[in-house]
C-alpha cells in the first residue's frame, strides 16, 4: 500500500527544535551516540534511568532528587517506583516564572476576555493558597472544581497543589449524578464552583444543580463560587459559601510557600468514562505527571517560551490537565470556554489569528466537522504564527490529514496523538523533526516501550493488534481511590497480559516507526472471526459528503456477528437506497468486502461522553436489549432511545 508523505520539516526548524537540543544533551552527558529519532527512542527505553534523569536535568525540574536513585523495582509492573527519594512541588514547577509575560488568556463564548501575567498568576495563587489554609485545607485533602475552563480554575488547581491538596475537576455540563458519581467517592472538603456558563448562544444557570450536589456530598465544608454569569450574590447553601474575589482576599497573604512533597504525592484524581458503571477514580502522582508532560510538551510538541498554546478542552477531560502543564515551559496558554462552532464554524480559526496562536489542539471530530462545514482557513485567515496542529480523542482520518494540508496550512506539523486519562499523557505523539504521513501518528513517545502484540503476545510490525507498554513509565497511576490491594487497578490494565500494560487500543506499528490507531479494542468488530477496527470504517464513511458523523457496532446474528452502521446526515438529507449503496461501495472500495456493513441506518443523533467521544459499547448494549449502566456519563443520554427496538435489527 502506498504511503502518502504530506509534510517534511524544514532544516531550520529541525535545527532549533527542543528535541534536537535534547539529543545533543543526551549525547554529551550520557554518551548515547544516537543520530536519529529511532536511535533516541531505543536508548530511552533501554536505559530508562539515564533517560528520565536526563529529562529531569534538561527540563530544569525544581526539586531535590536527594539521591542518585531514579528507579526502584524497575522489573515490576505495577510496582516500580520512580525517584523514590526525591521531593518536589508540582505548582512550584508551573510557577517558576514570575515576570510580566502573559501566562493566561481566558475567553468566553460571550466575548469576555481576561488575561494574567506570570507575576499576577503567582500572586493570586498565593492569595488562594493562604485562604485554603485558613479554612483548614491541608496536605492530602481533596479540592474539587465544578468549573468552566477559565482563569480561576487554573488558580484553584495551582493553589491546591502548592499546599499538597489533591485536585479533581468536572466541567459544569455534567449532570448531578455524573458529579456525585465522581466527587462523592473522593469526599472533597472544598468545592470551587461556577454559577453557570455560556454554550452555543445559551446562558446556562447551574445553581440548582450546584445546590443538589452540595446537599448530597456531606464532606463539603466550603463552597467558593465564581460568578461567571455576573451574579454577585452567593447562593444560599447548607454550608459556608463565599464569592471567589472575597475568598481570595479574606486573609493576609503570606509569601507563596511550596510544600516539599514526595515524588509520588497524589496530584490529581481523574475518572474513567463511567459508561459501564460508576467511574473509576484514577490517582496520578505529581512527579510522574510533571516529568511526562515536560517531556511531551518540550520535546514532542516543541513548546517554547514565546508560543501561544491552545487546546480545545473542558475541565472534565484530561487534555485540560495536560494543557495547564504548559505553564512549566513559560508559554502563554489560551483558555476558551464555549461552543467551538458559535457563532459560526470559523470561531476558533478566528481566534488563531486574533491571539497569534502557534500551537493549536483539538479533537479529530472537530477537524472533520470543519471540513464538513466547508471551512477553508487557507483562503480566509492569515494563520501566520501557526506551526503545529494537535489532534486527539479519536483516530484522525486520512481525509482529515489531507484536509489540513489542502485547506488549512501547508507548512504545519500535524500531530495526531494518542494516550488517555489512565496515564494523563500519551503513548504515541508528534515530532516537529519527523515527516507527517497520511493517517499516521508520527512516533512512539520517548521513554514509552510501546508495542503492538498479536493474539499470542508476539510483538508485530505492519500487523494489527493490541497496544501494550512493556516497561514502567513515570505517569502510570499511583493507585485507584478506595481500591483494596490494587485489585481494580490490576484488572484494568494487567488482566490481558500480566507482564505488560494493556491500553485497550487496537492499532499497528508502521514500517517506518509511526503508528495507526484503529479504534478501541472493546469496540473491534469480529464478523466471521476477522478483527476489524471501527476507525477503518469511519475513515471511509467520512468521504461521503452527506454524512456528518457515524457509529458502527457489531450485532450478534445467526451464530456470528454482523456490522451495523448508523449515520447522521446533513439537514434535509434522507438515507435513500442510492446513498446507502454509495456508502457501502465506498467502504468496499477503500477496505475489503468484510468491512461492508450488513445494515445501514439513519439516526438523528449519536451518544457521546461529555468529553465528546462516541460510545460504541453503549449502542451495542442497547441494540441487544441490555442496560446501559451509567447514562450520567453521557452528554446526550436521550439519544440512546434512538437505538431501542429497531425493527430493521430484529
Amino acid at each position: 500500500m502506498s504511503i502518502t508523505l504530506l509534510w517534511q520539516p524544514p532544516a531550520a526548524r529541525v535545527k532549533r527544535a527542543n528535541i534536537t537540543r535534547f539529543s545533543e544533551y543526551a549525547n554529551k552527558h550520557c554518551a548515547t551516540g544516537v543520530t536519529d529519532y529511532p536511535g533516541l527512542h531505543d536508548w530511552s527505553i533501554n536505559h530508562p534511568e539515564e533517560f528520565w534523569k536526563a529529562i529531569w536535568d534538561f527540563c530544569g525540574v525544581i526539586g531535590d532528587p536527594a539521591s542518585n536513585r531514579v528507579l526502584s523495582n524497575g522489573e515490576q509492573m505495577p510496582g516500580a517506583e520512580w525517584f523514590p527519594d526525591a521531593t518536589l512541588n508540582f505548582a512550584e514547577n508551573l510557577l517558576r516564572y514570575a515576570d510580566e509575560r502573559c501566562a493566561l488568556i481566558s475567553r468566553l463564548e460571550n466575548g469576555e476576555r481576561r488575561t494574567l501575567s506570570y507575576a499576577e498568576l503567582r500572586q493570586q495563587v498565593a492569595q488562594l493558597a493562604a485562604a485554603f489554609k485558613a479554612r483548614g485545607i491541608q496536605r492530602g485533602d481533596r479540592v474539587a472544581a465544578f468549573m468552566p475552563n477559565i482563569l480561576e480554575t487554573v488558580i484553584g488547581m495551582l493553589a491546591a497543589s502548592s499546599i499538597g491538596a489533591i485536585w479533581s475537576s468536572c466541567s459544569p455540563d455534567f449532570g448531578i449524578n455524573g458529579v456525585l458519581d465522581r466527587f462523592g467517592q473522593i469526599e472533597p472538603k472544598l468545592l470551587l464552583a461556577c454559577d453557570g456558563y455560556y454554550y452555543n448562544g445559551k446562558v446556562i444557570d447551574v445553581s440548582e444543580r450546584l445546590r443538589a450536589i452540595v446537599e448530597k456530598i456531606d464532606s463539603i465544608r466550603t463552597v467558593v463560587i465564581v460568578p461567571v454569569l455576573g451574579r454577585q450574590e452567593a447562593l444560599a447553601l447548607k454550608t459556608t459559601v463565599e464569592l471567589f474575589d472575597d475568598f481570595l482576599t479574606s486573609c493576609n497573604t503570606a509569601e507563596l510557600q511550596f510544600e516539599a512533597l514526595p515524588f509520588n504525592h497524589p496530584l490529581y484524581v481523574m475518572y474513567s468514562s463511567g459508561t459501564t458503571g460508576v467511574p473509576k477514580c484514577i490517582v496520578h502522582g505529581a512527579g510522574g505527571t510533571l516529568l511526562q508532560h515536560l517531556k511531551e510538551q518540550r520535546l514532542h510538541v516543541d513548546l517554547q517560551r514565546d508560543d501561544v498554546f491552545y487546546y480545545f478542552t473542558t475541565c472534565g477531560w484530561m487534555m485540560w490537565n495536560w494543557l495547564i502543564s504548559g505553564l512549566a515551559s513559560g508559554a502563554t496558554l489560551l483558555l476558551y470556554d464555549g461552543s467551538p462552532f458559535f457563532p459560526r464554524p470559523e470561531a476558533l480559526i478566528d481566534m488563531i489569528d486574533e491571539e497569534n496562536i502557534s500551537i493549536f489542539g483539538s479533537s479529530a471530530k472537530y477537524i472533520a466537522a470543519l471540513e464538513k462545514a466547508d471551512v477553508k482557513p487557507k483562503e480566509s485567515h492569515q494563520l501566520t504564527r501557526l506551526k503545529t496542529i494537535l489532534s486527539t480523542g479519536s483516530p484522525l482520518s486520512h481525509e482529515s490529514f489531507r484536509y489540513v494540508y489542502r485547506d488549512v496550512k501547508e507548512d504545519v506539523c500535524l500531530s495526531s496523538i494518542s494516550g488517555g486519562t489512565d496515564i494523563v499523557s500519551c503513548f504515541a505523539l508528534g515530532n516537529s523533526c519527523l515527516p507527517v504521513y497520511e493517517g499516521e501518528l508520527q512516533c512512539r513517545g520517548l521513554g514509552m516501550a510501546v508495542e503492538i502484540w498479536d493474539a499470542a503476545g508476539n510483538s508485530v510490525v505492519g500487523e494489527k493488534g493490541e497496544l501494550v507498554c512493556t516497561a514502567p513509565f513515570p505517569s502510570m497511576p499511583i493507585y485507584f481511590w478506595h481500591d483494596v490491594d490494587n485489585a481494580k487497578f490490576r484488572a484494568a490494565y494487567f488482566e490481558q497480559y500480566s507482564n505488560a500494560w494493556s491500553q485497550g487500543d487496537y492499532g499497528e506499528v508502521t514500517e517506518h516507526g509511526g503508528m495507526i490507531i484503529h479504534g478501541r479494542s472493546d469496540a473491534v468488530l469480529n464478523p466471521g472471526g476477522v478483527r476489524i477496527g471501527t476507525a477503518e470504517i469511519y475513515r471511509q464513511v467520512a468521504k461521503i459528503d452527506e454524512v456528518l458523523e457515524s457509529i458502527c457496532v457489531g450485532q450478534d446474528w445467526q451464530d456470528d456477528v454482523r456490522i451495523v452502521l448508523f449515520v447522521v446526515l446533513r439537514e434535509g438529507v434522507s438515507l435513500t437506497g442510492e446513498l446507502r449503496n454509495r456508502i457501502r461501495q465506498t467502504i468496499r472500495t477503500g477496505t475489503t468486502a468484510r468491512h461492508v456493513p450488513d445494515v445501514v441506518m439513519q439516526v438523528a443523533d449519536i451518544p457521546r461522553t461529555i468529553s465528546g467521544k462516541i460510545v460504541e459499547l453503549a449502542v451495542r448494549n442497547v441494540i441487544h436489549g441490555r442496560p446501559v449502566k451509567n447514562t450520567d456519563a453521557l452528554a446526550n443520554p436521550l439519544s440512546l432511545k434512538l437505538f431501542e427496538n429497531l425493527a430493521e435489527l430484529e
